[in-house]
């Protein structure tokens, strides 16, 4: 079924618009190669608005042009916009704005067809294939903590994102040197615990004990250190030494100052070391090399904190510099990408720690998170009376999908390259943007369902929606943009325009539904499917984001 309707995905509303939009340009200035300029209006400014004409303008002026000022080229790129039963009016205002009004049937149309085939119908459409997400990236010999956190959850929502877009994601967890870790792990396993396999799970009982055990050993012994090394080889070093030989016959590597380095804008990024070993750098151009030839991705993705931006830097402009990623001004894939992002914090303004300054680990942030969540529901169903109506159960997952659902709504809904305050009051307030309220928002979105005992699958192929009411077409407009929101977030790599979109979805219901009455009204198929509809994208976004939503609160 997902197949079937990835075949039938439509282009969003905006590529729609700008492909118009193109095709006038192309009649107003045929000399010119333009990119069209749209964006969401503001309210009374039409739907959208197609900002080319002081542009253009500006590059015909002086010419021999018929165009005497920019609202003369607005005006000619209104007039030459196809015909299109997407577009109810067009006007054009100061200095050359177009403001382009949507039909209103036609966007309730757009969302009747996404009810009877699917949300999948509204997944973007990208120019890649397959990607890799290479995200989380922890030492897998220690436990994971709150440095984890970042990486996991936006490395997660991309791919999540990629995936709905029908992208193969091939998703890697590439923990560097993490052989080093785990083969000390493993040849003190086998010193300490000789028949490790009949002591079974006791044998190491407290991980992080047993990895700082190991590491002492490892720095105070080194034959146990060669014996770990050659325990824990990474699965990209069999690729290093052909790839540093290509590059060196390229003549990319030289030797500086006992190293092998690439010199990348007169900096050199050393491959080899002094003692002849590999780094980061020599596994990264391996991995790289591996993920272009071998998995054949088109777009590379590494989610890392920002303070390993030169290092990613460095590494692309080595691969431009082999021919394996294309220049810039060139064609544009495949390509490589770093996803930065800054800091946890804590609530002195500090990198997030216990009390006694240690890392937080991230089972037990999670599992505070679910206990206050838990809390505050008994709470609030004891004093509503409502707490017989909830099994152990229920209670429990409930809790889980709404901590745990906090926890990465407040990373995801910050732009990731900004630091950000770590606060349990704050991520489980039920008032503002948080997953909180976005989760009482979706639960009462079915609640309205429920209450009109309606067989709404069968509305779906009966019912029809009309958009009479000015906050029913403003939340049908809000809809029709799922596409475009995820498009974008997609396009720049940013999470957070996503939960932007999901809150003033959440804001926009809320105004319909307090100026459009749905049970017992006479347009009350409509509102109700207008309901579902909002439903449907509220989860397809609590999907994506990596959140359980909640139907019952």
């Amino acid at each position: 079924m997902a197949d079937e309707a990835a075949e039938h995905s439509v282009q969003s509303v905006e590529q729609q618009l700008c492909t118009l939009i193109t095709s006038s340009l192309r009649a107003t200035v045929p000399d010119l190669d333009v990119e069209p300029m749209l964006e969401v209006s503001k309210p009374g400014f039409g739907d959208y608005q197609c900002n080319n004409a002081m542009s253009v303008f500006s590059r015909i002026r002086g010419s021999a042009t018929n165009f005497r000022n920019p609202m003369a080229v607005g005006q000619a790129i209104a007039n030459n916009l196809p015909q299109s039963n997407i577009i109810e009016s067009i006007s054009v205002a100061g200095p050359g704005y177009i403001n382009i009004t949507l039909s209103s049937n036609w966007i309730a149309q757009r969302i009747q067809d996404m009810l009877v085939c699917g949300i999948k119908t509204w997944a973007p459409i990208l120019p890649v294939k397959r990607a890799v997400l290479d995200f989380s990236s922890p030492n897998i010999a220690k436990e994971m903590h709150v440095g984890h956190i970042r990486s996991t959850i936006i490395g997660d929502t991309l791919a999540h994102m990629f995936e709905f877009t029908n992208v193969e994601v091939l998703r890697r967890n590439h923990v560097g040197d993490w052989g080093t870790q785990f083969g000390m792990l493993i040849e003190f396993l086998f010193e300490q615990f000789p028949d490790w396999e009949d002591v079974g799970n006791q044998a190491v009982g407290d991980l992080q004990s047993f990895y700082k055990a190991s590491k002492k050993r490892f720095d105070d012994d080194p034959d146990f250190k060669e014996r770990a090394r050659q325990a824990g080889e990474s699965f990209y070093n069999p690729y290093i030494p052909p790839v540093l030989e290509d590059l060196t016959n390229k003549g990319l590597i030289v030797e500086s100052k006992g190293a092998r380095v690439i010199f990348v804008e007169d900096h050199p990024l050393i491959v080899i070391k002094q003692d002849g070993g590999f780094n980061y750098a020599s596994t990264d151009l391996a991995a790289l090399w591996y993920r272009l030839n071998v998995e054949k991705a088109e777009w590379i993705i590494y989610v890392t904190d920002v303070g390993q931006q030169r290092h990613f830097h460095m590494l692309f402009t080595a691969a431009k510099m082999a021919g394996w990623l294309p220049e810039q001004n060139g064609k544009k894939y495949p390509k490589a990408s770093h996803v930065g992002f800054g800091l946890v914090l804590g609530s002195d303004g500090k990198r997030f720690r216990t009390r006694c300054s240690e890392v937080v680990r991230l089972v037990d942030l999670l599992d505070e998170a679910k206990a206050r969540s838990k809390a505050q529901l008994i709470k609030r169903f004891t004093g509503n009376g409502q707490i017989a109506d909830w099994t152990d159960d229920e209670l429990d997952r409930t809790s889980e999908a709404i901590g745990y659902g906090a926890v990465k709504y407040s990373d995801l809904k910050n732009n990731r390259l900004t630091d950000y305050t770590f606060s349990f009051d704050q991520m489980l307030s039920d008032k503002g943007n948080t997953a909180v309220y976005l989760q009482y928002a979706h639960a009462r979105i079915c609640s309205i369902i429920r209450k009109a005992s309606k067989d709404v699958e069968k509305l779906k192929m009966t019912g029809a929606i009309t958009l009479g009411h000015p906050y029913e077409r403003f939340l049908g407009l809000h809809l029709i943009q799922f596409t475009e929101v995820v498009e974008q977030a997609c396009a720049d790599l940013q999470p957070h325009r996503l939960c932007d979109y999901l809150y003033s979805l959440s804001l926009t219901f809320s105004k319909f539904y307090t100026n459009c009455q749905v049970v017992g009204s006479p347009e009350e198929t409509s509102r109700l499917l207008l309901c579902e509809a909002t439903g449907i994208i509220m989860r397809q976004c609590f999907h994506l984001l990596g959140i359980t939503p909640v139907h019952k609160l």
